[in-house]
């Protein structure tokens, strides 16, 4: 469930305090960039302060060697300011960079993490836009907010003091309309804050629907869906346009009426100095000095309604984000024991399970598979069969009972090692874009090439591998769309082997293979098989007959355990089964 957008005024310092300590690492560069902001603040009042006082002392003196010189003094003032402004940018943009990119591989590394029951119930959209988009909008707290504001802040209340110190009266008349500006912006601050908020909204609602889309699109080609899907994105899209365009309306509303706001300020400010001239109570470099002071004035009051709005989206985002960080959806990693050097016993001793309360899968089940040897899971759909394979590899975490392995509860292994030796071979081969090597090896440098090749040698997989273009470089591209299944299924064959695993688990692995592939896919299953403790979980029984032990499951419950002939002449679930399919068969 997303956690709540609204905040306290406690809980925001509390989050913005979270976001600062992001900048711990790198507090270096935070101070310098905070030094930048008070130094720009000194440096842009300097000028209109010297222009002031040559209108007064030089030009209208006519002393042109002074003039002269203040010149010079003004480009040098200039040129430092630039350089200032140039170097706390370019600070402030590194300081995010850095920031974000520390922050996206921590959330990262915190989301392979979770059990799989957190990706049942959270859509995978969701959590790209905390990993993207969510963590871009941090990177703008540092870039245009925080210390922007700090900035902008530290300007506003340096040119005021000035102009009180140079002619309190004047600026008493120049700032008369400052109640204006100021509710102008908290009216237009306000408005952008619920604006963005509908469109961050908006974002995740869009990167949902295109993810499962893009990913579904064959089954929506299938059935020629595209334009009930077309109609549907339609109405999430105008919903974005609609929340960006509330955006853009409250900008086109408060910029004019700041610029009205600050013309009526100059006008009144030369009006009364103007006015006052004559009694020299107002100078004509004061009225010069604080027409610039005022531009700088209402220049950062202008944006600064914007980069509170910017600071206001990084702290909901922070909250979300660091929501994820929070989350203890992890499956606890107590286990002190390395599982190495494994036999391969499977026990499951009383073991209950359910995906959600009480809706039991699995029911009081119980089972000793000896080391080195086979057992089929076979049952109709929802029986509870892949449930066991999950559990085994700790995906999910058991309600009742135990599993264990050589005599050890699985849980007093460490996650790691306990996956490292139990290999998975599902229906749905998963590749991801990449050569063939790096999808068998996911990159691991410590398995060579020629343990590859082997592998692919000893499941039959070497010679279509090798009239591929480019070999084991061939780019299989996303999901491995350019390779057939069995192709892709002979792939995450190899990819087990390479690991070499203790135990070995198939989840309906020759389920989708075309006829032309299965006696190759068979095959390579005895290859893997040999000599590891496997689980095989099938619908096709002519791919369980050579198992040690067949378990027939059904609404959790072993209901027949036995040889294949031993199940054939019990005449019960399994031979209504086998005579089912070998009936369809012919």
């Amino acid at each position: 469930m997303a956690r709540p957008e609204k905040h306290t005024a406690h809980t925001d310092f509390f989050l913005l305090r979270k976001i600062v300590g992001l900048a711990r690492p790198y507090r270096r560069q935070f101070f310098a960039s905070t030094g930048l902001a008070i130094l720009l603040a000194l440096l842009g009042p300097a000028r209109p302060l010297l222009i002031q006082y040559g209108v007064d002392h030089y030009i209208l003196e006519g002393d042109q060697r002074m003039l002269a010189l203040l010149s010079i003094l003004l480009i040098v003032l200039l040129i430092a300011e630039s350089f200032a402004r140039y170097l706390f940018n370019f600070l402030t943009s590194w300081l995010g960079q850095h920031i974000i990119k520390d922050l996206r591989v921590r959330v990262f590394r915190h989301i392979t993490r979770f059990n799989l029951r957190h990706f049942d119930t959270t859509p995978i959209g969701t959590s790209t836009t905390r990993t993207i988009n969510d963590i871009e909008t941090i990177n703008n707290v540092f870039t245009e907010g925080l210390i922007q504001i700090i900035a902008d802040l530290l300007t506003i209340i340096t040119v005021i003091t000035i102009m009180l110190v140079v002619n309190w009266k004047l600026a008493l008349v120049s700032l008369s309309v400052f109640p204006l500006i100021l509710l102008s912006t908290y009216i237009f601050k306000e408005g952008v804050k619920a604006a963005f908020n509908r469109i961050r909204n908006q974002v995740a609602h869009l990167n949902t629907f295109l993810q499962e889309r893009i990913s579904g699109m064959k089954v929506v080609q299938i059935f020629s869906a595209e334009e009930q899907e077309l109609a549907k994105f339609k109405v999430i899209n105008d919903e974005h346009k609609k929340a960006n365009i509330a955006a853009v309306w409250h900008y086109s509303i408060f910029f004019p009426a700041v610029e009205i706001i600050t013309a009526a300020s100059i006008g009144l400010m030369v009006w009364y100095a103007g006015y006052n001239a004559i009694s020299q109570e107002a100078s004509i470099g004061n009225i010069f000095g604080f027409i610039l002071f005022l531009n700088m004035l209402f220049r950062p009051l202008r944006m600064l309604a914007d980069k509170f709005n910017t600071l206001q989206m990084g702290i909901v985002s922070a909250d979300r984000i660091f929501g994820v960080l929070e989350k203890s959806a992890r499956t606890p990693d107590n286990g002190k024991k390395t599982a190495d050097h494994l036999s391969g016993e499977i026990n499951f001793d009383q073991v209950w399970f359910a995906y959600k309360d009480e809706e039991w899968v699995l029911k009081d089940l119980s089972f000793n598979l000896p080391a080195g040897k086979t057992l089929a899971l076979v049952g109709a759909t929802g029986a509870g069969k892949s449930s066991v394979i999950n559990l085994l590899n700790r995906f999910y975490e058991i309600n009742k009972g135990t599993i264990r392995i050589d005599g050890t509860d699985i849980r007093d292994f460490t996650l790691e090692s306990l996956r490292a030796n139990i290999g998975v071979v599902l229906q749905d081969v998963f590749l991801f874009s990449g050569t063939i090597t790096e999808n068998i090896t996911l990159r691991n440098p410590d398995i060579p090439f020629a343990q590859v090749e082997k592998a692919a040698r000893m499941v039959g997989a070497h010679t279509f591998i090798e009239n591929l273009p480019g070999g084991y470089d061939y780019n299989v591209m996303e999901r491995g769309a350019t390779l057939s299944m069995g192709q892709r299924q002979l792939i995450s064959f190899i990819r087990t082997l390479v690991y070499d695993p203790r135990i070995l688990v198939l989840d309906e692995a020759t389920s989708s293979i075309d006829t032309e592939s299965e006696q190759m896919i068979e095959n390579a299953i005895e290859t893997l098989v040999s000599n590891r403790t496997s689980i095989v979980i099938a619908h096709r029984l002519s791919t369980v007959r050579k198992a040690d032990r067949i378990m027939v499951l059904e609404k959790g419950v072993v209901v027949e355990s036995g040889t294949h002939e031993e199940l054939l002449l019990a005449d019960g679930h399994y031979r209504k089964l086998h005579d089912m399919q070998f009936a369809e068969a012919g």
